[in-house]
């Protein structure tokens, strides 16, 4: 069998984005023994999680720049280089202050890898949906462990050595990426950057119906899927009554799930319509949350936990419908702006889903998780059957 370098190049990038993953999953199974450490609440580590979603966020669109000017090997390195360094900051923080920072300059690290990776493999691949589907599965299959192992590293040795794992697995991803991809030619070398940071470009290309549209439903999938990567764990143990151990298996199923239908999704989407497979992904939403809040039990937790992870699987047909509205010359920028946009807004799940819950409980803040997908399937039942033509 001929391998090819183009096969390199997405197993590499997907390993990466699993390694700075790896980074930001290692939190959530010990949010519980942070609030205790740090006299703080669920609330204020909600606070500092989207903190983190959102420095991640913000770094799509510069790091769409970056990797036009400079090439992506280089910007995909410094990601890992920024999460090993982070991950040991957040590591030796010792006061929920310094919890906070170390968790936004993780985000900021992790956000350069994304937007730059994308359209490095698109430009090797024709099945856009398909190469984004397996791309995408890298952070899922990182959280088939990471919540395992982070609860057992936890358990024996406390929750800092269990976040200093991202820093252990991203040191070793940095020198095989650095081994295994070649150096990439900038796109737009000679351009200054400050050129593309201009407002009326940016406004313009947020501005189409296509694109704006999309942005809509991407907010509403990333809102829920930093409330589901940031509290699913803590919603089971302390929602449900669950073990520690029975939750961290359940949130490593969900990400099974989510890992193996990304690239289903993506290639469905290649065959039929996106907008038809995100609708089925959302509609699943609504019913893996709804029946696990009014269910109880392993025998409801278990089906649900595998809708929700159908449900998250929307990222491969939505990012593949940007790259279908966005021509080659606005892919890397441009596809690293509306990740800004949609990830940034997405980012208050973390702080609005632990308040919801400090204030009104569990159930109540994983039933909004419920209406919000409802809110997709609504929004992308109308533009088809109104012929909108977005």
């Amino acid at each position: 069998m001929n391998w090819g370098y183009r096969y390199t190049v997405l197993l590499l990038c997907t390993l990466a984005f699993a390694a700075t993953m790896v980074a930001r999953l290692v939190i959530s199974p010990v949010v519980p023994d942070i609030v205790d450490t740090f006299q703080t609440s669920n609330g204020a580590i909600g606070l500092a999680l989207t903190g983190m979603w959102a420095a991640y966020a913000l770094t799509q669109f510069p790091s769409g720049v970056l990797g036009d000017r400079f090439g992506e090997r280089k910007v995909i390195l410094a990601a890992l280089a920024g999460t090993t360094v982070f991950s040991l900051v957040l590591t030796l923080s010792t006061t929920y202050l310094l919890f906070l920072v170390g968790a936004v300059l993780l985000g900021a690290a992790t956000g350069l890898h994304y937007s730059v990776a994308v359209t490095f493999i698109t430009r090797q691949f024709d099945a856009v949906g398909r190469a984004i589907g397996v791309h995408v599965a890298g952070g899922p299959f990182a959280g088939l462990v990471t919540p395992i192992a982070a609860a057992a590293v936890a358990a024996q040795f406390g929750w800092r050595p269990a976040l200093a794992l991202g820093a252990a697995v991203a040191l070793p991803t940095f020198v095989v990426f650095a081994l295994g991809i070649r150096t990439s030619e900038p796109q737009r070398p000679d351009q200054p950057m400050a050129d593309r940071l201009t407002v009326g470009p940016i406004v313009e290309l947020l501005s189409r119906p296509e694109i704006g549209y999309t942005v809509v439903l991407a907010v509403l999938g990333a809102f829920t899927w930093q409330a589901v990567a940031s509290f699913l764990p803590a919603f089971l143990e302390q929602g449900r009554g669950f073990s520690t151990t029975t939750a961290g298996l359940l949130f490593s199923a969900y990400f099974v799930v989510h890992g193996a239908t990304q690239p289903v999704m993506g290639q469905l989407s290649d065959y039929y319509s996106r907008d038809i497979v995100v609708a089925g992904a959302m509609g699943l939403g609504v019913v893996g949350f709804g029946t696990l809040v009014v269910g109880e039990g392993l025998a409801t937790a278990v089906p649900s936990v595998v809708c929700i992870g159908v449900a998250m699987s929307w990222g491969a047909p939505l990012q593949s419908r940007f790259i279908d509205v966005l021509s080659d010359a606005e892919r890397g920028a441009g596809f690293g702006l509306v990740r800004t946009v949609y990830m940034t807004l997405g980012a208050l799940g973390s702080v609005v889903t632990g308040s919801t819950a400090d204030l009104f409980g569990w159930m109540a803040a994983f039933a909004l998780l419920a209406v919000i997908m409802g809110v997709g399937v609504l929004a992308i039942a109308a533009n088809l059957l109104l012929h909108l033509g977005y």
